[in-house]
């Protein structure tokens, strides 16, 4: 029986991908720093035929519980099969060229929390010689762009430790997947203006679930934005910086 932490458990993207594990019997342990929305994800997984489900109240940002929280999701579960990071903020890119706390704060959120608490739990994933590791990036990492590059460089710094993260774990049986999404019709995107690429969540986590179970490296989600950002990264510099992008 398949026992999964998921941080940023009540993000519309990782509660979409949870349900079709809770179809499988599974046992969760949420991460988020919601309460009340975080009983809501527990009891409709419950629902759904999850095993037992634990939930968790943290801010991710908060660096010095990240070991607290890895020792209570054992303690709880027993062993840990599975880790699945879907929390971060799209945040304001104006406010964070005119503030330098804000950038900070994003990085913080969108990367270094991340990279903090996957140093500790790589380490246990690593000596118990097997599991996976499935966290969210994001298309915007692929190239910079003027309209959100704060975010973007979070995303960039994401794909590039999990990259490494990938090498070095595969030798012990763990597998590391990127999943990086493009625009999602989540929460996160609903002050953006309507495109034909905006992708169901719903579809977007039973990708996401696939390539968990397969031992994906890299998913592209929708899968056209693999195309998509393969024409961007090759633009040349010197037209790419005259876009409005």
């Amino acid at each position: 029986m398949l026992k999964i932490m998921i941080i940023g458990a009540t993000s519309t993207i990782a509660h979409e991908t949870a349900k079709y594990f809770a179809n499988d019997g599974a046992e969760f342990f949420l991460v988020a720093r919601s309460p009340e929305k975080l009983t809501v994800i527990k009891d409709d997984l419950l629902a759904r035929g999850a095993k037992s489900a634990n939930a968790f109240e943290m801010d991710m940002n908060d660096f010095d519980r990240h070991q607290e929280l890895l020792d209570a999701a054992i303690a709880k579960m027993g062993q840990l099969d599975a880790l699945y990071i879907a929390h971060g903020t799209l945040g304001d890119q104006a406010e964070a060229e005119a503030d330098v706390e804000v950038m900070i704060r994003e990085i913080n959120t969108n990367f270094l929390s991340t990279a903090a608490f996957l140093t500790i739990a790589a380490n246990h994933f690593e000596s118990q010689r097997r599991g996976a590791i499935a966290v969210i990036s994001s298309v915007a990492g692929d190239r910079g762009r003027g309209s959100l590059y704060v975010y973007g460089t979070a995303m960039a710094a994401k794909t590039t430790f999990l990259q490494g993260l990938r090498n070095r774990l595969a030798k012990s049986g763990v597998s590391v997947l990127t999943i990086k999404p493009g625009r999602v019709a989540t929460p996160m995107t609903a002050d953006m203006k309507p495109s034909p690429l905006l992708a169901d969540p719903a579809k977007v986590g039973a990708e996401i679930y696939k390539a968990m179970k397969n031992g994906r490296d890299i998913l592209y989600v929708p899968a056209y934005w693999s195309v998509i950002m393969m024409i961007i990264r090759n633009i040349p510099e010197r037209i790419f910086k005259r876009l409005s992008m």
